[in-house]
């Protein structure tokens, strides 16, 4: 009997969105089956390349990979392969394997059956002589073993490519297909309706999956036992892995007080719920907290829960940690819970900006727990689920789809949004189709022409949604029990948290002043971004009217002019682009009014706290207690901060100033260890969480 599963396996959620529940989302790289099936009816696999007849003489290193390559050999050749008999000694173990053609020996002679419903299968085997016999020596203390007879003479007709992937040595039915066969079967859908699904699910043809129906059948059969007696198991140790979990945030918040949890427990009196957050996370979202990305992208196939992560974006571009949750399911009703204890954990503030995934059920959640933030759905979010719904179904004509619908992603107004959005779904007949139907509800989160002016602090790019990926493997690397998972991500929020800053060189590109006045204000994160707008500022041309406005065109492009409204008595500017709104740095239209105004330096406003040097989180520590004392500490900072922007200019400097301070701290540190010990308690710079 197979036992529970051992390890904490996460795995991305493919349940759709649409709210079927029958139709789910696949990732590229999440099923091997997939690629597998692809690579079958495509005829190309890596067995149809060419491989070398096994001889005797060859050397393996073990057995496995003996019969693994004999294996794939009989593939290619039109039959599969069996291991026959093996013989063991004490000193060397099994030291001789035979493994022979499938159709190899005959059939023992059957008793005469009485039964009335006995079927009489005829047996496949004809004395095949067809063989490949192993035999194992220890050479140089390495066991090795070699290929001692060989045979590839058959009595029998060989198999051509189609028909030898349905011998039963190579019908196997993958993890992710088992899953889905299991979920569908639990529904009451009859196994041949279940092929059907797989077959449309995996785009292919009937027939081409690499298992046959009774092989589901089968499957299905022998679960069904095994199924029943596992839940009772995984039941009881979801139960004592989730109050290990929370006893675990006990013993961190007696050792932590500035660490927060919560939970909550249903009709049974089991832990149903789990949030949890450090104070750090807590500090840094006071400094960063205007937007959040809020991750619901893995759940655990262990113990159904699935996790949902707090994150946002420092001044210096890194991702951090503000809080995660375990949920035991996608309800409006749990994300309420998950939304209102988040806000909790961060006094009561809630962000101007959340960034989810697609789901009806968390838009729900967000729409009632946080009336005021505005929900943006990156486009990195939509384009994998866009793959799995249209690609099968449109065939050849899904990358002109993909085309139209990045076309209208970018367009400017929300009336040549709609237009354009008729004239697609028109064009490749999609009106009634569900996903589109789920798509357009939710344009206002995710079209550009309605989120412009949405503050999303530069999170909604590829480079972030990597980060994220990066930070995520981190958390899921102990594939454990839920306390070494807990473990885990304070471990990864920690590291996350306090990522050390990348030297990042900041060299001049149009020597004006406004570039030096911003270099020495931004860290080199933001000042790269500003920088790259200053530079291509100066391919635009300006244009005032009479009202005082300014029209900004590119000195190319005829279409794309953008209105900057100037207002001079309050040094105010807006742009139609809306990009200071979006990112809080100035856009290339705006930078080149100012430099047509003749502006020096920016006014003050124009750098956002949060873009600045001195908003750091580097040497943050909630435990230090400052007073007047400790100005020698704020001078250091000031002074640390003001030697990392001068040396990032160049690499010269970089080098120099690196070469140096390590000189004279390391002499100034001996000087200190040298000195007298005194009375008092040494300021401990070290961050939490702590375990």
């Amino acid at each position: 009997m197979n036992s529970i599963p051992s390890k904490n396996i996460w795995i991305r959620r493919q349940q759709c969105p649409c709210g079927d529940w029958k139709c789910y989302v696949t990732y590229e790289g999440d099923s091997e089956e997939t690629s597998l099936a692809a690579q079958l009816v495509k005829n190309d696999s890596p067995t149809s390349e060419a491989m070398v007849s096994p001889y005797v003489g060859m050397v393996f290193k073990s057995d496995d990979d003996a019969f693994e390559y004999y294996g794939n050999f009989a593939r290619k050749n039109g039959f599969s392969i069996r291991k026959e008999r093996s013989r063991l000694s004490p000193q060397l173990g099994i030291y001789k394997r035979d493994f022979v053609c499938y159709r190899s020996g005959f059939a023992p002679a059957k008793k005469k059956p009485t039964g009335e419903h006995h079927r009489d299968r005829k047996s496949v085997r004809c004395g095949c002589d067809a063989k490949m016999y192993l035999s194992k020596e220890v050479v140089d203390g390495v066991s090795q073993w070699f290929v001692v007879q060989f045979s590839n003479v058959h009595n029998h007709e060989l198999l051509e490519d189609d028909q030898v992937r349905l011998l039963p040595a190579y019908r196997k039915i993958q993890e992710a297909d088992q899953e889905r066969i299991l979920l569908l079967s639990k529904a009451g859908f009859p196994i041949h309706r279940i092929v059907k699904v797989l077959e449309l699910e995996k785009g292919i043809q009937g027939g081409q999956l690499p298992f046959l129906e009774r092989d589901v059948r089968n499957f299905v059969q022998n679960r069904k036992k095994v199924v029943q007696e596992n839940d009772a198991l995984l039941t009881e140790k979801r139960e004592n892995d989730t109050l290990e979990l929370l006893e675990a945030c006990k013993v961190t918040k007696e050792a932590d007080e500035d660490f927060v949890y919560d939970f909550t427990v249903d009709e049974n009196d089991k832990v149903e719920h789990i949030a949890w957050s450090y104070g750090d996370s807590v500090h840094a979202y006071t400094m960063f907290g205007d937007a959040v990305y809020f991750d619901t992208t893995y759940q655990s196939i262990t113990y159904g829960m699935l996790f949902g992560a707090w994150l946002g974006i420092d001044n210096h571009g890194r991702t951090i940690f503000f809080g995660c949750v375990l949920l035991q399911d996608e309800t409006p009703r749990s994300f309420s819970w998950a939304l209102q204890t988040f806000v909790r954990f961060m006094r009561g503030r809630c962000p101007q900006t959340i960034i989810t995934d697609l789901d009806s059920g968390l838009r729900d959640a967000i729409t009632s727990e946080l009336p005021n933030t505005k929900h943006v759905i990156s486009i990195w979010n939509i384009l994998p689920k866009v793959s799995s719904w249209f690609s099968v179904s449109l065939g050849s004509r899904y990358a002109e789809f993909k085309s139209d619908l990045d076309a209208l992603y970018r367009v400017e107004s929300t009336e040549g949004f709609e237009l354009q959005w008729n004239q697609m779904i028109s064009i490749f007949g999609l009106s009634t189709d569900k996903h589109i139907v789920l798509l357009h509800s939710f344009r206002a989160s995710w079209a550009l022409c309605y989120m412009r002016g949405c503050f999303v602090a530069r999170m909604a790019t590829t480079d972030y949604s990597k980060s994220i990926e990066v930070f995520l493997k981190g958390v899921f690397s102990t594939q454990t029990c839920l306390r070494s998972f807990f473990e885990q991500v304070g471990i990864s929020a920690n590291f996350q948290n306090q990522a050390r800053r990348e030297m990042q060189y900041m060299h001049s590109k149009t020597c004006i002043p406004i570039e030096e006045h911003a270099r020495s204000i931004l860290t080199p994160f933001a000042f790269n971004a500003f920088q790259h707008e200053l530079v291509l500022a100066m391919q635009y041309a300006v244009s005032e009217m009479p009202n005082g406005s300014c029209l900004v065109r590119h000195f190319k492009e005829i279409d794309g002019e953008r209105l900057v409204i100037w207002i001079p008595e309050d040094e105010q500017i807006h742009c139609s682009c809306k990009e200071f709104e979006s990112s809080g740095l100035l856009c290339r239209h705006s930078l080149r009014v100012f430099i047509v105004k003749n502006y020096f330096q920016l006014p003050d406003k124009y750098y956002l706290n949060r873009w600045r040097r001195e908003n750091s989180l580097d040497f943050y520590d909630p435990h230090i207690t400052r007073n007047s004392d400790d100005e020698w500490f704020q001078d250091y900072h000031c002074l640390a901060e003001t030697l990392f922007t001068e040396s990032s200019i160049t690499k010269e400097r970089s080098e120099y100033v690196q070469r140096e301070v390590t000189t004279h701290l390391t002499r100034i540190l001996n000087e200190v260890r040298n000195m007298p010990e005194s009375e008092g308690v040494a300021m401990d710079l070290t961050f939490s969480p702590a375990g």
